[in-house]
C-alpha cells in the first residue's frame, strides 16, 4: 500500500513554521526503512498496512511532542499484491507524457 500523509503541530506557540516538528516526523519515516518520498506537503511511504500505519502513528507522536495539538491528513492507495508503486506510478506517467 502507498500512504501519503501529512502531521503538523496545531495551535504551536509564536512561529508560523512547523518545520522543526515536520522533521521529527520525517526522521521517523526516514528510519523505519521503507520506500518514502517528501514534498512540500505530504511524505509518501509504501510497505504492508500494519508497519505504514505504525510509522504514519510514531510520525504523528513525533509531531504531538511539539504541540498540546495535531492534525494528520492521510491518503492510501490500497492495492494487494503490488509493490515498488512508488515510483512506477510516476513512471508510467511519464511514459504516457513522452507518447504523446
Amino acid at each position: 500500500m502507498l500512504v501519503a500523509f501529512s502531521v503538523a503541530p496545531s495551535g504551536a506557540g509564536e512561529s508560523d513554521s512547523v518545520s522543526e516538528a515536520v522533521a521529527a516526523a520525517v526522521k521517523v519515516v526516514r528510519e523505519s526503512g521503507l520506500p518514502h518520498e517528501t514534498t512540500s506537503m505530504f511524505t509518501t511511504i509504501e510497505g504492508e498496512w500494519d508497519e505504514v500505519m505504525d510509522v504514519v502513528k510514531r510520525a504523528t507522536e513525533a509531531v504531538s511532542a511539539h504541540s498540546p495539538r495535531t492534525s494528520l491528513v492521510l491518503k492510501a492507495d490500497i492495492r494487494p499484491g503490488h509493490s515498488g508503486q512508488l515510483r512506477s506510478k510516476v513512471e508510467r506517467v511519464e511514459q504516457h507524457l513522452r507518447e504523446q
